[in-house]
């Protein structure tokens, strides 16, 4: 087999976009330390973390979505429902803040559970349940109040401003629970009954069903893990904030997205890996850090340049998929007809 010829086979490789992926961020971070001292200190890599925690919690639910075959336009606006949730619980109910964090999770699974059923026994598009789903839960959060909830819980500002130290850097408990529910993600996506299942139902949800696969179980468990995930954030958030609003974390459902097909993860399901999409989050934290060195540019440049990105990895997706096919296509033709 000739260079070419495998080029053109690792081209068209799933795993292809993943590779790309990590290029990418590895090239971004030398332009970043050629461009700005101090960029590639290991604060401000940890910083990449601290700050983006919540988004890499919501995105490993949106990653076993995709993988599905789905799409989940709520976790946004779950989020923000947890803080303002979370916020009313401590501050008006003056619930015990274990209590109010269990009954906020519990609450964003059994939504997420809720949106599923709809989508698998109704036959509904995940597309049109979800948008009502990201409508519903906005539009809760100003039933509860319509303005910012501060958060003053002793426990709620002791997780905001503690700072795990090691070697003279810190990080906050906030990465600790991102990283935990990213060696999860991992663990259920490829060493469980269910994370096969996931993947083979966004392969070919028919073939699934043939294979006797629970598809309807498996699919009701994905939305609920995200929404549980989602829910999580708004935890995490909340902690960041320490402040429950309708407004928080508006658009973010479309960077949980980005993240997750820039860090390999196929639109139409099946591919991917659930450590990719630290490497999509790690991406877009990169970008709003070097266009805050820069100084120069405003925070909008930040939606170009992921916007950009998207748009290139979607249609080198497409290419993969056309590419994988048309090898299909052209292997059946080789095989000598039989009988």
């Amino acid at each position: 087999m000739s260079t070419i010829d495998s080029l053109r086979r690792a081209f068209r490789a799933p795993w292809f976009t993943s590779a790309v992926t990590v290029a990418l961020l590895v090239v971004m971070l030398l332009l970043g330390a050629v461009g700005y001292d101090g960029f590639l200190s290991p604060q401000v890599m940890l910083n990449l973390l601290i700050d983006n925690g919540f988004l890499l919690v919501v995105a490993i639910g949106m990653t076993f979505v995709i993988l599905s075959g789905g799409i989940d336009l709520s976790v946004g606006s779950v989020l923000a429902l947890s803080t303002m949730v979370a916020a009313w619980l401590l501050q008006t109910a003056h619930w015990h803040p274990i209590l109010v964090i269990v009954t906020v999770l519990a609450l964003g699974a059994a939504f997420g559970a809720a949106m599923g059923g709809l989508i698998h026994y109704f036959k509904l598009q995940a597309f049109i349940v979800t948008l009502a789903g990201m409508f519903l839960a906005r539009g809760l959060c100003y039933l509860i109040s319509i303005s910012s909830i501060t958060i003053d819980d002793p426990f709620f500002v002791a997780m905001s401003q503690t700072r795990i130290e090691f070697g003279g850097l810190f990080i906050s408990p906030s990465v600790v629970v991102a990283l935990a529910m990213l060696a999860l993600g991992i663990w259920l996506a490829h060493c469980t009954r269910f994370g096969r299942a996931v993947y083979a139902i966004g392969g070919s949800e028919q073939s699934a069903l043939l294979m006797g696969l629970p598809v309807g179980r498996t699919k009701v468990l994905v939305y609920a893990f995200s929404g549980f995930c989602a829910a999580l954030g708004g935890v995490l958030f909340s902690f960041y904030m320490l402040s429950g609003y309708g407004l928080h974390a508006q658009g973010a459902e479309l960077d949980a997205i980005a993240a997750v097909v820039i860090g390999g993860t196929l639109l139409t399901g099946g591919y991917g890996y659930v450590a990719g999409t630290l490497t999509g989050v790690l991406i877009l934290g990169v970008i709003q850090t070097l266009i805050a060195f820069d100084g120069t540019l405003s925070s909008w440049w930040t939606k170009i340049f992921i916007g950009a990105l998207l748009f290139v990895f979607c249609v080198a997706q497409r290419v993969i998929s056309l590419g994988a096919l048309r090898g299909k296509s052209v292997a059946a033709e080789k095989v000598p007809a039989t009988g």
